[in-house]
């Protein structure tokens, strides 16, 4: 299982990378991430810096 640190304007999140279902652009230069199972999460940063950090933390299996 492998986590990934995500940041958020609340505070950050660990997230399992295989729970990761989808991801949608936000307002004010955010993302939602859809989890399984879970209610979505906004982090800071664009759909793509955020896809960014998720390939490079999963090790490119996400």
């Amino acid at each position: 299982m492998k986590f990934i640190t995500l940041k958020s304007r609340g505070g950050n999140y660990l997230v399992v990378a295989s729970n990761i279902a989808w991801l949608r652009t936000a307002e004010n230069g955010q993302t939602q991430i859809g989890i399984v199972g879970g209610a979505p999460l906004l982090v800071t940063g664009t759909i793509e810096e955020t896809a960014a950090v998720i390939l490079a933390e999963a090790g490119g299996s996400a």
